[in-house]
């Protein structure tokens, strides 16, 4: 890494911006020639490899010891992937053909590591970006880590994704891995998304009694539906019906194939799962087998909580019971307001790009974002791609300006 910061030192040592960079107060100033990619999750990896492609070095910056971190380090054992491989692929290198139409998550964690040899991404690891600002009077971005380093570049690309941060309340636990260590006891699941589906059935399938708390309204599907993915038919709808009408065939098809899920406690939204998940990025529960254990009785459905003492739950309809374990799976959000100094890309609600999808990857002086289009790895590729496309001209012309300033020095 010294040997390839030299050389840039070396390649940008005639221009005169650089000569007139202060190096603030951090400790180490490092030149970076190319962009810096923030996040060496998928979406990092993805537009590391479609700017390799097109031959403009980047560096990626990852606050953790590994690659795709969330992944390694925060998800339960049995996770695979909910939609199937062919929606989930990054840019430029499909998955084994030996792999399942769902991967596992140690299938999937192989194929991000294969990737990111296959194109020599190599990130900078514990380096958690606390700050990052344009400096508008020299036309760099300066990234700041807790490392007390500080990265200057042209351009900046903000990976760090949607599912950044969990949601959760500032009380002491530890991760949820299996359901192993739960056999036997009464364990109360608060989230009812995917994974708070899938941890109930994984908690079921290790003798443990699980109960669901399903605050809000959510859509359940079948994860197939005649014979495809009900996300590859759902996409291939699209291309011919309203997305209003999908929705309705959506609706009607589980209806017939699950049932009125209404009656176990699971209302629906009012308006449709695709456009929710347009609208919110909340994703519809895609089911593998949880619903039949709700309608059983080994999964107890719950109103949301009102108030907890001790192993003691009190729901807001009025009911109190007593629990073993308490398991959070109230998802993630995005942390990018909380280091990105811009106001104009992002948004301080919620952390997303301001423009809708397609739209959001490219924002002002050099700054860009990939993986926040709420449509999951699909999305993600297609951000790499289009930044990739746009950083490429950019980088010649940089490249070019850069050569003609040595030529003039010699």
């Amino acid at each position: 890494m010294d040997d390839y910061l030299r050389e840039i030192r070396g390649k940008t040592a005639h221009d005169p911006y650089f000569n007139n960079i202060s190096l603030g107060s951090s400790k180490r100033t490092i030149w970076v020639p190319g962009p810096v990619i923030v996040g060496a999750g998928p979406s990092g990896l993805a537009v590391a490899a479609c700017l390799k492609q097109k031959g403009v070095p980047s560096l990626v910056l990852e606050r953790s010891n590994c690659i795709a971190s969330l992944w390694q380090l925060k998800t339960y054992d049995r996770l695979k992937l909910h939609l199937p491989k062919q929606f989930c692929e990054l840019p430029l290198m499909g998955f084994p053909q030996d792999f399942p139409t769902y991967p596992t998550k140690q299938q999937f964690i192989q194929y991000l590591e294969d990737y990111a040899k296959r194109f020599e991404i190599c990130p900078v690891f514990n380096q958690t970006v606390v700050g990052a600002e344009y400096d508008g009077n020299l036309g760099f971005w300066r990234v700041r880590t807790a490392a007390e380093v500080e990265y200057v570049c042209r351009w900046l690309v903000v990976a760090t994704g949607e599912n950044a941060e969990e949601v959760v309340p500032e009380i002491e636990g530890i991760g949820y891995k299996n359901g192993g260590v739960y056999k036997g006891k009464k364990v109360l699941v608060v989230g009812c998304g995917n994974s708070g589906m899938e941890v109930c059935l994984d908690l079921c399938n290790h003798n443990a009694t699980p109960s669901l708390v399903a605050r809000n309204r959510v859509h359940i599907l079948p994860r197939e539906m005649l014979g495809k993915s009900t996300f590859g038919l759902s996409m291939w709808l699209l291309k011919w019906l309203p997305m209003c009408v999908v929705d309705r065939f959506l609706l009607a098809a589980s209806q017939l194939m699950l049932g009125d899920t209404a009656q176990f406690g699971l209302d629906r939204p009012q308006i449709g799962p695709l456009e929710l998940k347009n609208l919110t990025g909340k994703t519809p529960v895609l089911d593998i087998g949880t619903l039949d254990k709700i309608k059983s009785g080994d999964i107890k459905v719950r109103p949301g909580i009102k108030r907890l003492k001790h192993k003691r739950v009190e729901f807001v309809d009025g009911r109190i019971e007593n629990f073993d374990a308490i398991i959070l799976a109230t998802g993630y959000k995005s942390n990018v307001p909380s280091w990105l100094k811009e106001s104009e890309m992002f948004s301080e609600k919620d952390g997303f790009p301001k423009r809708p999808f397609p739209s959001g990857w490219k924002g002002e002086c050099g700054l860009y974002a990939v993986g926040f289009t709420k449509r999951g790895l699909l999305g993600a590729s297609m951000d790499a791609k289009n930044i990739a496309d746009d950083m490429e001209s950019c980088w010649k012309a940089e490249a070019k300006h850069l050569s003609a300033i040595t030529c003039k020095s010699i």
